[in-house]
């Protein structure tokens, strides 16, 4: 990583209040350069607070930016940080048209040339496709890393139509504890009290939302710009990474996009390209966006549209590890998806592929070595071996490969089957079985047999009737080497990444009409695609102290119940003290229950404990969420603390009972 001590540009930064137009005000930092010149104006728009949580990630790219000519403006959403109002659900509408309101007020600056940009990474990179189809006038381009154009397919609620277990529960309890941390009296001043209040006054677990809407319906199609890509009108540079769950999103623009599009796929997990966090290279991401950003935005020819429309990152193959520094490969280039490349190759069950056993009916932990749903660059984030895994599925697999095969995009697996009760989950993996045995996880799908006719309906099946179905898996880059097999396990269960129907199934599949079709690449050098090495300014003079030392993921068994238990540390921080005297102190744990022939056993719990310090003022927050089952419904229990100097601020409890329809 190189540090920038110096810029072109001498960097300002102001804090400022944006008013909308029902008088809510947000709060607003703003990095530009100090001279009177216009400048195009960029946005990064939140919910995870610029005062603390992602100051230290601001401090590395907003002024970089600015130092190279543009006001760079990191705004709090409405409810959070130190904005004002409540914040009720993700990209709600509220959310959405203050975003355009924001980008309106940005281009009306005395110091903006009235164009804009917009990027993000999760979150941010989800409200900068949003609002680009909103089509504000003067937004004319976008950088979108690690999001999604579909909210109800490719997100942490759902896939496959299956309620997703490890972060639909998970996710909620953040949530709960994020909207209920309070503004910075530093900020706000004396009325950050009353602030806090309305915003505890109008909590409500998101969980509580998501899970009655079990199906593709109008709360998921808002804000699903798969919906409309003709609605993006804005150039769109989409980023993703190999171990990053919302990579098939910038497969999905190159191929829909009608606006002017480029993709970038690395090897990374849920960060940004240029943080150096495994899995690496890291690449100089900001450098990149500089190009595009002063082609659209400078008018500067920059050659970014003689970039392929597709950069990815061909995974050599690697002996599974639960983390990588780096993956070995080599970047490829496609202008146009699909690619020519490309060819569809087949790989039958009773042919290409061959396994022993046609019935499947795993055991309810299968899932327990899944890895984290979202990787972050932690030791533990990946999925280990998967001999065991293997195991407790029905495995195929081909004769060692003559030769290498070089897979780009998405498999899928065509499966005949037939299944003894009316609901279950199929999940499909795709594994790099080594000469020795060793399992690595290449990819995989997962497939909500309710929902095999459209994610919009609920079609129960008829046991004896066999159907024939396709299960999706997510896209991928890996070359499979000569002398390795290629592995399909397809299992019954999936916890705690797939929530569990009420019974368990037996699905007995018809090999002699059940097949793997790859995407392979025609193997080429592509060795003209380069990026520079990262780039970043100075890193923020933050204090850190680690929490105590704890393992990241312990996975245990009850031998006599039979229960397997998975506990998490998601390891987000520890405590952080800013350069203004702000202290932040986070924990988080995750727990995970399941009894191995009981799926209704199955348990998820989440646990916040969040404290903000200075000299004179504590506020502390305390959450519990936990989610569980029947058969014909989800019960929520959820619980909220607060207190203010060690007295209570406001203390809340929910149970919510939920009606099962699909999932």
């Amino acid at each position: 990583m190189r540090y920038r001590e110096h810029f072109d540009r001498e960097v300002l930064v102001e804090e400022r209040w944006i008013p909308m137009r029902d008088g809510t005000r947000l709060h607003a930092r703003i990095w530009r350069p100090a001279d009177a010149a216009p400048v195009p104006a960029l946005l990064e728009y939140l919910p995870y607070r610029k005062g603390d949580w992602t100051a230290p990630r601001d401090a590395q790219r907003h002024p970089y930016y600015a130092g190279h000519g543009y006001a760079s403006v990191r705004v709090d959403l409405r409810g959070s940080g130190n904005s004002e109002g409540v914040m009720l659900d993700e990209y709600a509408e509220t959310e959405l048209s203050d975003g355009v309101e924001v980008i309106e007020w940005l281009a009306d600056q005395p110091w903006c040339t009235g164009k804009v940009g917009m990027f993000g990474i999760s979150w941010g990179g989800f409200n900068a496709l949003q609002i680009a189809a909103r089509r504000p006038e003067p937004l004319k381009a976008i950088v979108t890393v690690c999001s999604t154009d579909d909210r109800y397919d490719n997100d942490v609620h759902y896939t496959g139509g299956a309620v997703l277990g490890i972060d639909m529960a998970a996710w909620a309890g953040t949530m709960l504890a994020f909207t209920a941390r309070p503004p910075d009296p530093a900020v706000v001043g004396e009325q950050w009290l009353k602030m806090w209040r309305e915003r505890l006054d109008a909590a409500e677990p998101f969980l509580h939302t998501w899970l009655a809407h079990q199906e593709r319906d109008d709360y998921w199609r808002h804000g699903s710009i798969c919906e409309d890509y003709g609605a993006v009108r804005a150039a769109v540079l989409a980023v993703g990474g190999w171990a990053d769950p919302y990579r098939d999103t910038v497969f999905r623009l190159a191929e829909h996009l009608r606006a002017p599009v480029r993709g970038i796929i690395g090897p990374w997990s849920h960060q940004y390209p240029d943080r150096g966090l495994p899995p690496g290279p890291a690449i100089g991401f900001l450098q990149e966006t500089l190009r595009w950003w002063d082609h659209w935005l400078g008018d500067v020819d920059t050659g970014v549209l003689d970039d392929p429309l597709l950069r990815t990152w061909m995974s050599e193959p690697v002996a599974p590890s639960t983390c990588y520094a780096e993956r070995p490969g080599r970047w490829v280039g496609d202008d146009a998806w699909p690619s020519p490349s490309m060819r569809a190759v087949r790989y039958g069950f009773d042919a290409e592929l061959s396994g022993s056993a046609v019935v499947v009916s795993s055991p309810e932990h299968t899932g327990i070595d899944a890895g984290r749903f979202f990787p972050f660059g932690n030791r533990s984030d990946l999925p280990p071996d998967q001999r065991e895994e293997d195991g407790r599925s029905v495995c195929f697999d081909s004769a060692p490969l003559a030769e290498r095969v070089e897979v780009l995009g998405r498999p899928q697996v065509s499966l005949r089957l037939d299944c003894d009760v009316e609901r279950a989950n199929l999940t499909v993996r795709l594994c790099d079985v080594a000469p020795d045995g060793a399992s690595t996880l290449v990819t995989r799908g997962v497939l909500n047999l309710l929902a095999r006719n459209g994610r919009e309906r609920i079609d129960p099946w008829r046991p004896g009737e066999p159907e024939a179905v396709t299960v999706d898996l997510s896209a991928i880059g890996y070359a499979f080497p000569p002398g390795h097999r290629i592995r399909v396990a397809v299992s019954t269960a999936y916890f705690p990444w797939v929530w569990p129907h009420g019974e368990r199934a037996t699905v007995e599949l018809d090999p002699a009409e059940s097949a793997l079709l790859l995407p392979v690449r025609a193997a080429d050098s592509d060795g003209s695609i380069s990026f520079d090495e990262p780039e970043q300014a100075p890193p923020l003079a933050v204090r850190t102290e680690a929490a105590p030392e704890r393992p990241e993921r312990v996975v245990r068994r009850d031998v006599a119940s039979g229960e397997w238990i998975l506990e998490v540390d998601p390891n987000y921080g520890g405590s952080r003290t800013f350069p203004d005297g702000l202290t932040y102190t986070e924990a988080a744990t995750e727990t995970y229950r399941i009894r191995e022939n009981d799926p209704l056993s199955a348990t998820a719990t989440s646990q916040w404990t969040i404290s903000l310090r200075r000299a004179d003022w504590l506020a502390e927050i305390s959450t519990a969420t936990e989610l569980r089952a029947t058969r014909e419904e989800y019960i929520v229990d959820s619980r909220l603390d607060t207190a203010a100097d060690g007295e209570t601020v406001v203390s809340r409890s929910w149970q919510q009972r939920i009606p099962r329809s699909s999932a």
